[in-house]
């Protein structure tokens, strides 16, 4: 008797088809209303939990800046160049090049807690054995291994807010999250300066920041839990199959990446995408420069408050509060007015997402107020002008720098969707290059230009960069279209973003 090869195949096909129906009613989800889904936790937890992310981002770039408050104490007992002293500065940022190609990944693979755990627990280590150094050779070293490892916080509290909340109030929740990356930065000067001025060792300045994130790293242990899903619902079929039933399955569990592609993942594709996108490039750029400024600044305050006006180290560190205050005020507009409109705007763009485009209306405000903010800064450095000029500039440039990462953090994340996390790993690093670059050169710059030029200078390079968002304004929908990894005509359904990264 013959077999027809097609009947063959179509009850092939038909079993296979029946064993994969079969198989689906043993995969693990989340029900509507299941308690263990992040984005179901009360709001009371999710709010906690994002002030704690930004607590541990506060931490890692409070600890960047604070060595420039005891510059002096360290250059006395160690023999320092200025230069090495900054090194204290830039090989700390330098570590956040490193920390984002390790810790976001390893978060998707083993989870966003035990990462936590394990990271901050090491950076702690190191911030003793800053307070403990004896040599120049371990001040380095462990600067840097410590910016390596706070790195994580910078990488993976903005993917644990995208675990918790929906894209709705997402923005909300970034936007106070943001204060952190600048808030940290402006007060670690002005902590260690009162340190220094005070006639306390340099050491306890280390001392201080261990007992600090020694307090983070318990507050991670006892009420950080996995936020995760992926992970979640691999914990919740493993719980199924101990009860029994050993059929049951997580989706991570059967879509395990090989190392290749895990390496792909980590280091190929983010600076493939980077090179290949001219918005990421242009955006990571503006970024870059910007966040560069800001550390930058560690050296050109000293310069205009110290030298200039003749403050102590306790004094001039408070000058960099402004920066601080004007990212708080510009959180708060931004919850004011922008939250409101883009909650409107959504409605009204429902079923489909709102355009990127839409998020580029704050940096059309904030790229021409950091420009100014600079000019204003460089003409009124001067001893014989009033420190409150200079001051007042900074709270406009603490103001310009918070819009401009959020609109154009977000313009990302709208424009890549599934592959946000790596054009944000992309964007991170080469941010934390200009972060740790740009104090090496700053006072030789400062030196050689004076005051007054130097900062018009970055002046007149952020006036050549406020074009950016008018270009994304009107070609960003042309340029998504031709892109290779953006989403050109948004889905009705937005997937979520599985790792986003911090600012």
């Amino acid at each position: 008797m013959t077999v027809d090869s097609n009947d063959g195949y179509q009850a092939k096909g038909t079993k296979e088809q029946e064993k994969s129906v079969e198989d689906e009613k043993y995969l693990i989800s989340f029900d509507i209303d299941d308690p263990k889904n992040p984005q179901n936790w009360s709001k009371a937890r999710r709010w906690y939990l994002t002030i704690l992310g930004g607590l541990l981002v506060l931490n890692a770039t409070f600890s960047s800046s604070a060595p420039s408050g005891v510059a002096e104490a360290l250059i006395e007992e160690f023999k320092l160049s200025e230069e090495v002293v900054t090194l204290t500065i830039s090989l700390f940022v330098a570590g956040y090049c490193v920390g984002p190609l390790l810790w976001g990944p390893l978060s998707e693979e083993f989870g966003r807690r035990p990462i936590f755990i394990i990271s901050f627990f090491v950076y702690t280590m190191f911030q003793i054995g800053m307070a403990l150094s004896k040599n120049t050779a371990s001040l380095l070293v462990f600067r840097f291994l410590g910016g390596v490892f706070a790195a994580s916080p910078l990488t993976n509290s903005g993917a644990l807010i995208s675990d918790i909340w929906d894209v709705k109030t997402r923005g909300k929740a970034l936007a106070v999250f943001t204060v952190a990356p600048f808030a940290g930065p402006a007060l670690g000067p002005t902590v260690a300066g009162f340190i220094y001025v005070s006639g306390t060792s340099w050491r306890w300045l280390f001392w201080i920041l261990t007992i600090f994130a020694g307090v983070c790293w318990i507050l991670i242990v006892f009420t950080l839990p996995e936020t995760y899903a992926p992970i979640i619902l691999v914990q919740k079929a493993s719980q199924k199959r101990k009860e029994g039933d050993a059929r049951c399955y997580a989706p991570m569990e059967v879509t395990k990446k090989t190392l290749s592609q895990q390496v792909e993942n980590v280091l190929a594709r983010p600076f493939r995408m980077l090179f290949q996108e001219p918005m990421l490039l242009a955006a990571t750029v503006y970024m870059s420069f910007v966040y560069g400024c800001l550390y930058l600044l560690f050296e050109a305050y000293p310069i205009v408050f110290t030298e200039g006006h003749g403050f102590n180290a306790g004094i001039s560190g408070l000058m960099y509060l402004p920066l601080m205050l004007g990212g708080v005020t510009a959180v708060i507009t931004y919850l004011l007015t922008f939250s409101p409109r883009y909650e409107r705007e959504v409605q009204r763009c429902a079923p489909n997402p709102v355009p990127p485009e839409f998020r580029i209306e704050m940096a059309l405000i904030a790229a021409p107020v950091y420009a100014a903010s600079f000019f204003w800064f460089a003409w009124t450095s001067s001893p014989a002008i009033s420190f409150w000029a200079p001051l007042i500039a900074g709270g406009a440039m603490g103001f310009g720098i918070s819009w401009i990462f959020l609109s154009l953090f977000n313009y990302i994340i709208d424009t890549y969707l599934m592959m946000a996390a790596s054009a944000l790993a992309a964007n991170t690093v080469v941010r934390s290059l200009f972060g740790a670059g740009f104090p090496l050169f700053a006072s030789q710059m400062y030196d050689k230009l004076g005051p007054q030029w130097a900062s018009s200078l970055l002046g007149f390079i952020s006036l050549a960069m406020v074009p950016i968002p008018f270009v994304f304004l009107r070609f960003g929908a042309a340029l998504r279209e031709k892109s290779k990894y953006a989403v050109a005509k948004q889905p009705s359904t937005r997937p979520k973003e599985s790792s986003i990264t911090s600012v």
